[in-house]
């Protein structure tokens, strides 16, 4: 039995209680989108908690194309739900939209569940080719080198050379291996099933597009109605229980019995959300509908309806995005265009139209894009740097040392498979509770310190509020920032405390998601919605779409920044650990550095333009709360 699975269904249980005691007194509807909510957030996490392992173990990608890869995913991802929330909301209704979403991500989930056959690594030295043997996945992953028909394990060294461990006398190649004689290929990779990804991503990236719930929660709710601050907490819980058991179940699943497995299990939690919303339509009581059912229904091209066409250009979109995602580059410059674009129409409006006061508020609004796009650039190094740093460079074990304790008449022994062999011991003989975490699985880490640090802020916030002394903006912007500049900085620090393996303690791990997590607390409450209040009500839509591409900014930046800690692997595995720790902290010194220099500056910075908002009310709206991570 895994620890972390019941760990888990502690957390859940224990946060659940004042949800479900909460939830009678919410409208019918919000259980539905509750439940829908948490099944897609599932399925998106569960897919992502893999990601960066299938791309570098399955499909043998190297760490820098594996990041690109990653980076352009999570970019688009962040982009396209602007152009899908403008039709949903102007054209097919909400409600229509994430239907429609829901089956996009089933069929992108499903296709990514197509795993096909890995591909292979083949050493050649002096004209002869060796297979590299692999066996399981992310931490559980063993590599070897086929020589004489044996397996032998095998480590790179500083200078680049290979060194065979065990090869015998008189093999076919020698036990050392120079930097220059030998090179590693990648073969088998299947173009079909590489196709298949790309084409799985490109229906995920527009399902999430589509599949935006937040807006039927808010139509649920008169301006006035004052369950509606309750109603935005309870939905934002499901976001994040979805999340924090998208990482323990796919994450485990995909590790122990198949990417396949992981990747189902993704895809029938969309399905579930799928049912759950489909079955509850009548508890909406009319939310989320078209704003002109007949101008949706016209027959536009025989008898292809406006909505018809919608759906069947979002399917060509699809085509678009499939392109763009395997050239980062383009992404890239798609982003530029649209960004100085936008900027250029936003400059000229401020110039001719704006008070000075406006520009002021306008002033104040980029600032706080400015910081968020720092803060979740960092942030979301969680699918893919620091992924990579818990597989390769953290003992993913939670005990020391193995705990045997007497129950009924067994023996329940706490600890590892390695500390359970150690023993002597096997699975039947005693009730064993595994005392590790995989790599996926820590992707539930900092959902699961927001389901339990959410309410406490939430407090917090509310407390402070009450008393005017509720921090400004740019002062909660500071600390996040200063927290997650801390967070990669406290992995730095714990670098000294690596065993002889390379591999830090979890909790160093832990920790660092710890200050991550608080610094999300601090940030996310404020930032749409102070954005949007600091904005002239003429160019709020404006303003918002800039707010959606600093974020797609921030994912593309992470994408870089994650290619950096790049390091060299054969198999999908590092050869030099030592190498991987080092090349990882390089680079989260200096985005730490970076990070916490910008926390400085927002908290000096803070006092002296607070006055640009002028009269704009700052104060938070839930309907802006920003709880999930990365969403």
């Amino acid at each position: 039995m895994s620890f972390i699975i019941v760990l888990g269904a502690f957390i859940t249980a224990l946060t659940m209680i004042p949800v479900v005691m909460q939830l009678r007194d919410q409208p019918r509807g919000l259980i539905i989108v509750f439940f829908a909510e948490t099944w897609e957030r599932f399925s998106y996490y569960g897919m992502r908690a893999l990601l960066i392992f299938y791309l570098t173990q399955h499909f043998l990608f190297d760490d820098k194309v594996a990041a690109g890869r990653y980076g352009a995913y999570t970019t688009m991802v962040a982009l396209l739900p602007l152009a899908g929330g403008i039709i949903a909301d102007r054209i097919l209704g909400v409600r229509k939209a994430v239907a429609f979403g829901c089956l996009l991500l089933v069929a992108g989930h499903l296709t990514m569940a197509m795993e096909g056959r890995p591909a292979q690594n083949i050493l050649t030295t002096h004209g002869h080719a060796y297979a590299v043997q692999t066996e399981g996945r992310a931490s559980t992953r063993k590599v070897r080198l086929e020589v004489d028909g044996k397996p032998y394990a095998f480590r790179s060294q500083p200078d680049g050379g290979l060194d065979i461990k065990g090869l015998p006398a008189g093999a076919s190649i020698p036990s050392h291996l120079a930097k220059a004689d030998y090179q590693i290929s990648v073969v088998g990779r299947d173009a079909l099933h590489a196709n298949l990804l790309f084409l799985a991503l490109s229906l995920i990236v527009m399902g999430v597009a589509f599949l935006k719930t937040s807006p039927l929660v808010a139509q649920m709710y008169g301006r006035d109605d004052p369950r509606r601050a309750g109603g935005f907490t309870l939905f934002y819980y499901g976001v994040n229980l979805g999340a924090f058991w998208a990482g323990i179940l796919c994450g485990w699943l995909g590790e122990t019995i198949g990417w396949w497995a992981g990747f189902g299990a993704a895809a029938a939690g969309m399905i579930a959300g799928y049912l759950v919303f489909i079955i509850g339509k009548p508890l909406l009581d009319g939310a989320g509908e078209p704003p002109d059912p007949a101008r949706l229904a016209q027959k536009v091209a025989g008898p292809i309806s406006r909505e018809h066409l919608i759906y069947a250009g979002a399917l060509l979109g699809v085509g678009g995005v499939n392109l763009l995602m395997r050239q980062s580059a383009v992404v890239g410059g798609a982003l530029s265009i649209v960004t100085v674009a936008a900027l250029i129409y936003l400059g000229l409006y401020m110039a001719r139209k704006c008070t000075p006061v406006e520009r002021r508020r306008i002033g104040l609004a980029f600032v706080l894009m400015l910081g968020s796009v720092v803060f979740w650039t960092l942030f979301e190094q969680a699918g893919s740097s620091l992924s990579l740093f818990a597989d390769r460079n953290t003992n993913l074990t939670i005990l020391a040392s193995p705990l045997r304790l007497p129950l009924f008449g067994h023996t329940v022994f706490f600890g590892s498979k390695v500390m359970l062999a150690a023993a002597g011991l096997t699975p039947d003989q005693v009730w064993w509770i595994d005392m590790t975490m995989t790599s996926s699985q820590t992707q539930s880490i900092n959902p699961g310190f927001i389901l339990i640090g959410a309410p406490i802020f939430a407090a917090l916030w509310a407390y402070l509020g009450r008393r005017q002394a509720d921090p400004p903006p740019m002062f909660k912007f500071g600390i996040a920032l200063l927290q997650v500049g801390a967070g990669f900085l406290f992995l730095v620090w714990g670098a000294q405390f690596a065993d002889a393996q390379y591999r830090l303690p979890l909790y160093f791990l832990v920790g660092a998601y710890l200050l991550h997590t608080t610094g999300e607390l601090c940030l996310s409450p404020v930032g749409l919605a102070v954005v949007s209040r600091l904005s002239p009500a003429a160019l709020v839509a404006t303003i918002l779409a800039m707010w959606s591409l600093s974020s797609s900014w921030a994912r593309f930046i992470g994408g870089k920044i994650a290619s950096m800690a790049s390091s060299d692997t054969v198999g999908g595995q590092v050869l030099d650990p030592a190498a991987a720790l080092h090349s990882a902290l390089q680079v989260f010194t200096w985005i730490g550095a970076a990070g916490m220099a910008f926390g400085v500056v927002f908290l000096v910075a803070g006092p002296f333009i607070r006055r640009w908002g002028e009269d704009a009310d700052e104060a938070t709206d839930p309907a802006g709360t920003r709880m999930a991570p990365g969403t």
